[in-house]
């Protein structure tokens, strides 16, 4: 006589009391595919460590409810199996009881319209990489128990670029603008303001723009840096915006910046994988020819404050000697969490200000944070994960410069009229988006 069989839903099993969710880093079965009891299902990552999810039982998989990279509660199935197994008829998955709280909507600004003639646009992109490229093997040699596949499948980074010991923030600067203002079709004389985004300044003060608006040989012009973290650029451009809709410059240089190879602790594994070097910057300009911004989305979130960190300035450790934490740190599952939700959020709100819907969204172009995260962030925003333009797998996470690089590099693919979002959360927890028609 044939056992019956049955169906029955497996939730992730929790790691600690306290622990409310995790993430599917990676499943190893897919619908169809027959296991065995004891079997590796799936790996995830909670708020303690990255697990195995073992399968309780022999059987075959009916469903994957959970795609990689989403987060989900711990009484939330995430498979759909069939078994045979009498026992599991009473086997209960572990849930959580635990509320979480609720995010509040911010309040949305009144905005005016911005007519064709007064249109703001994207003229000119440059970009520039160290020379130097960093894989995966070279950095986990000090961690015997950590692969050069596993970093990949848990922040989507192959490799990254970092700085030689002589370059500085403002020497990358210096030659992304460059190329930006050429491509503009401008010389820098034209350049009435610069606004440079970074957390790793070429020093305390004075500014990296000023010092920048030196090498340019620009006596006039406004310059200032901004630190708004890995939206810091989408900040920058949308300050440029309002300043040329006011007047108060005609061409405004926005550079994004970051030299963060040298404020990696080497034994912490959160923050070490993630970062890369270099430097994006873009001509923003009032009418003519361009790539047109229609709406700018900028707000903060002091939930995460210290969710992403680092407690000196500049971009280099000082050698003599304090008992401040020098290098960048990460709060790692929490931080998913609420850059997952921040960025699908104002995507939504990028999308609804500027009057279209996720179908006429061509691009996204996020900030390349981590591989998990926009993919998380993909199923959240309801936006097809083929849409998002990527390159973080050779760039890694260069938190304010990622936008203006991926731009760059993704910009003879982009066709005229394409509708784009650019979004970004960082450290604050600050979040950015602009819409953009190519």
């Amino acid at each position: 006589m044939s056992q019956e069989t049955f169906q029955l839903p497996l939730c992730l099993p929790a790691q600690a009391a306290s622990e409310t969710e995790a993430t599917i880093i990676q499943w190893f079965v897919a619908p169809g595919d027959c296991f065995e009891k004891g079997q590796i299902l799936a790996q995830a990552e909670s708020a303690k460590s990255v697990f195995d999810f073992h399968s309780p039982c022999a059987g075959t998989v009916l469903q994957i409810r959970c795609d990689q990279g989403a987060t989900v509660a711990l009484d939330e199935p995430v498979i759909l199996i069939e078994t045979s197994d009498a026992a599991m008829k009473d086997w209960l998955p572990a849930a959580s009881s635990v509320a979480v709280p609720v995010h509040q909507p911010r309040p949305t600004a009144a905005r005016r319209s911005v007519g064709e003639a007064n249109a703001v646009v994207i003229r000119g992109i440059g970009a520039y990489l160290p020379s130097r490229v960093v894989t995966n093997t070279e950095l986990v040699r000090g961690f015997p128990d950590i692969t050069e596949d596993y970093v990949y499948q848990v922040t989507g980074i192959r490799q990254r670029r970092w700085a030689a010991e002589s370059e500085k923030p403002s020497n990358m600067a210096l030659a992304a603008a460059g190329e930006a203002i050429q491509k503009a079709g401008l010389a820098a004389r034209d350049i009435d303001a610069i606004i440079v985004a970074t957390t790793t300044p070429d020093m305390a003060m004075p500014s990296t723009a000023c010092i920048l608006q030196d090498r340019l040989d620009l006596p006039a012009a406004i310059a200032f840096d901004i630190n708004a973290a890995c939206s810091g650029w989408l900040y920058a451009v949308g300050m440029a915006r309002s300043m040329l809709l006011t007047g108060m410059a005609g061409n405004v240089l926005t550079v994004g910046v970051e030299l963060q190879s040298r404020l990696l602790n080497h034994s912490d594994r959160n923050a070490y994988f993630l970062f890369g070097d270099g430097a994006g910057a873009a001509v923003i300009t009032c009418g003519g020819a361009g790539h047109r911004i229609r709406e700018a989305v900028l707000s903060a979130d002091p939930r995460g404050l210290r969710m992403a960190r680092r407690e000196t300035p500049g971009y280099a450790v000082a050698v003599n000697g304090t008992k401040i934490d020098p290098w960048i740190r990460l709060e790692g599952h929490a931080l998913f969490r609420l850059a997952t939700e921040s960025l699908s959020d104002v995507i939504s709100r990028a999308l609804s200000e500027s009057g279209w819907t996720a179908e006429d969204a061509r691009w996204v172009v996020p900030h390349q944070a981590n591989g998990r995260i926009l993919r998380a962030v993909a199923k959240r925003s309801g936006l097809p994960f083929e849409r998002f333009f990527l390159n973080i797998e050779h760039m890694g996470n260069t938190s304010s410069a990622s936008i203006p690089l991926a731009l760059a590099e993704g910009e003879a693919g982009f066709n005229a009229g394409d509708k784009l979002i650019l979004c970004s959360v960082g450290a604050g927890m600050t979040t950015a988006a602009l819409s953009v028609e190519w």
